[in-house]
C-alpha cells in the first residue's frame, strides 16, 4: 500500500507541476479566439485594414482581372489573404472571401504571431511555424492556458528591424519591377539606422503600431497573472492611408487614426519677405521670370517616401487657388473635383507626388501586372531627427509661372491632398465588369492633409519680420 500511495502522490505530483493544456492550432487559427484574453487587440484588428485586406472589393476585383490576363495564381492572395493560400484553401484563382472560414481572411492574428522566420524581404516571405506557441514583444509573457507564449526580437519594434512588415509590404513583380518599396525606402533612412542616443532604430510597428501606456495589460484571463508593463500595449490598428468602403467595424476610430499620422506627416512652412519677394508659410510670390509662386513642402519624420506603398495606384497632389482683394482667382493649379482623377486634369502646373507607370511599349499602364517602367515623383524623408536642424525639414518646391499678374496675389490656399487609388483605376476595374460600379461613390472623396493646409495673405506676410530670404524658393 506504501508503494502504491507514493506512486499516486507522485502522479498527482507531475500533473499539478505540468504546463496547463493548451488548446489547438485550428482553435488558434481562428481571430475569435484571440478576443477571449485580447479584448481590445482584436477591437482594433477587427476594424484594421489587416482584418479587411481580402474583403476589400478593390482588391477582389483586380485580383478577378488579374487572374484573367495574367494568370496570377497566389501572387496577391499571398499577402492578402495568406493562411488561406498556406492552409491550402484558394490558389488565388475564382478567389471570393465569403467562401473562406474566419481563420483564412485577411491578415490575422495568427499569421502574424506564428511568423518563425522571414525568408524573402518582399512578396510574403514569411514561414510559419504551425505551433501553439504565439510569438511577440513582450519580454516577459505571462503563462496562460491558451497557448505557449514567447519573446520574439521578430515581434518587438526596438529589435525587428521592420522585416515582418517589409515582406509583405514590398511588391516585386516577376519581371523585377518594384511596384511597392516601403521596406526598401525605409531602409535608406536614418531611422534604419541604429543608434542608442537617438533610441534608434525607429521601425514600422514603432510608428504604425504605437504603444498605448494606459492599455499596457496585453491579456486579460482569469488564471492568469495580469500585470501591467509600461509600453507593452500596442495599438493594432495599423493605420496607412486606404479605408473600408463597404460596412466594417470600427470605421470612425480606423479615420481618427489615419487622420493622427497623416496630418503631421507634411507641412508647408516657412518664409518672410524681402524686397520685392513677398513670403509666409511656405508660400512665396517673387518677381524672379515675370511672376513666380513657389510653395514649399517638407515631410516631418516620415519614415519612408511620401505617399507609399502602392504609389502606383494613390493620387497625391497640391492644390494652389491665389485671389486677387477682391476673391477673384488670378491663377490656380490642381483643382481637383470629387469624382476626378488629377492624372486627367489638363493642368500642365498641376504638383503631382505619385508613381507613374508604363506599359513595355510606354502607353499608361494602370494594373500593376502590366508594368514595365516606374516614373516616381514622391517626397523624399527627412535625414535627421534633431527639430532643430533644417534637415528634419526634407523640402520640395512647388514653383508656378504666374506671369504679370502675380502683383495682384492678395492672399492664397494651398494644400496637398490624396486619393488612396486613383479615379482612373476604379473606372478602368468598373469599365471590365470587374467592379460594381457602387463603389465609385465612396472611392471619389480625396483626404486633405491638414499640416499641409496653408492659408496666405500679403498683409500679414507683409507685417513679418523680414530676414535673409523666401524659404523654399531656389531662386534668391
Amino acid at each position: 500500500m506504501t508503494r502504491w500511495y507514493a506512486l499516486a502522490v507522485a502522479v498527482v505530483a507531475l500533473a499539478c507541476c505540468r504546463e496547463p493544456a493548451k488548446l489547438p492550432v485550428d482553435k488558434l487559427e481562428d481571430p475569435a479566439t484571440c478576443a477571449d484574453c485580447h479584448p481590445q487587440h482584436y477591437v482594433e484588428w477587427a476594424g484594421s485594414m489587416h482584418a479587411y485586406a481580402s474583403d476589400d472589393p478593390v482588391f477582389v476585383a483586380m485580383n478577378r482581372r488579374g487572374q484573367r490576363e495574367a494568370k496570377l495564381g497566389v501572387f496577391c492572395v499571398r499577402c492578402h489573404a495568406p493562411m488561406a493560400v498556406a492552409l491550402g484553401l484558394t490558389d488565388g484563382t475564382n478567389f471570393d472571401p465569403k467562401t473562406l472560414p474566419a481563420k483564412a481572411r485577411g491578415i490575422t492574428c495568427y499569421f502574424c504571431h506564428d511568423v518563425e522566420r522571414v525568408v524573402a524581404d518582399h512578396d510574403n516571405g514569411l514561414t510559419l511555424a504551425f505551433d501553439d506557441q504565439m510569438r511577440g514583444g513582450a519580454a516577459d509573457p505571462v503563462s496562460t492556458s491558451a497557448h505557449r507564449s514567447r519573446l520574439d526580437p521578430l515581434m518587438a519594434s526596438a529589435s525587428n528591424g521592420s522585416r515582418m512588415c517589409g515582406s509583405c509590404h514590398d511588391v516585386v513583380m516577376p519581371n523585377g519591377v518594384a511596384i511597392e518599396r516601403s521596406f526598401q525606402e525605409w531602409k535608406a533612412t536614418i531611422f534604419a539606422a541604429e543608434d542608442p542616443s537617438r533610441d534608434l532604430p525607429l521601425t514600422c510597428s514603432g510608428c504604425h503600431m504605437k504603444s498605448e501606456p494606459e492599455l499596457a495589460v496585453i491579456a486579460h484571463q482569469d488564471s492568469a497573472e495580469v500585470r501591467p508593463r509600461a509600453n507593452a500595449f500596442h495599438d493594432h490598428r495599423m493605420p496607412g492611408i486606404d479605408r473600408a468602403v463597404t460596412a466594417f467595424p470600427d470605421q470612425e476610430a480606423q479615420a481618427a487614426a489615419i487622420a493622427r499620422d497623416l496630418d503631421p506627416a507634411l507641412t508647408i512652412v516657412g518664409a518672410a519677405p524681402i524686397g520685392g519677394t513677398i513670403g509666409g508659410g511656405g508660400i512665396c510670390v517673387v518677381p524672379q521670370d515675370g511672376g513666380v509662386l513657389t510653395v514649399r513642402l517638407d515631410t516631418r519624420g516620415t519614415g519612408h517616401m511620401w505617399p507609399s506603398g502602392a504609389a502606383h495606384d494613390r493620387r497625391a497632389w497640391l492644390e494652389v487657388i491665389a485671389y486677387d482683394a477682391h476673391d477673384q482667382i488670378v491663377f490656380s493649379s490642381g483643382v481637383v473635383a470629387d469624382g476626378q482623377d488629377p492624372e486627367a486634369l489638363a493642368d500642365p502646373a498641376l504638383y503631382r507626388l505619385w508613381d507613374r507607370t508604363s506599359k513595355a511599349d510606354g502607353s499608361p499602364a494602370h494594373m500593376f501586372w502590366d508594368v514595365a517602367h516606374v516614373e516616381s515623383q514622391l517626397l523624399r524623408p527627412p535625414v535627421t531627427l534633431d527639430q532643430r536642424d533644417p534637415g528634419f525639414d526634407h523640402s520640395s518646391t512647388a514653383r508656378y509661372l504666374v506671369g504679370p499678374r502675380f502683383r495682384e496675389i492678395d492672399h492664397v490656399g494651398a494644400r496637398v491632398r490624396i486619393l488612396p487609388i486613383g479615379r482612373t483605376i476604379i473606372d478602368d476595374l468598373i469599365a471590365s465588369g470587374d467592379l460594381d460600379a457602387s463603389f465609385a461613390a465612396p472611392l471619389a472623396k480625396p483626404l486633405d492633409v491638414a499640416g499641409a493646409t496653408r492659408h496666405w495673405t500679403r498683409a500679414a506676410a507683409a507685417a513679418a519680420t523680414p530676414y535673409t530670404g523666401c524659404v523654399g524658393d531656389p531662386y534668391l
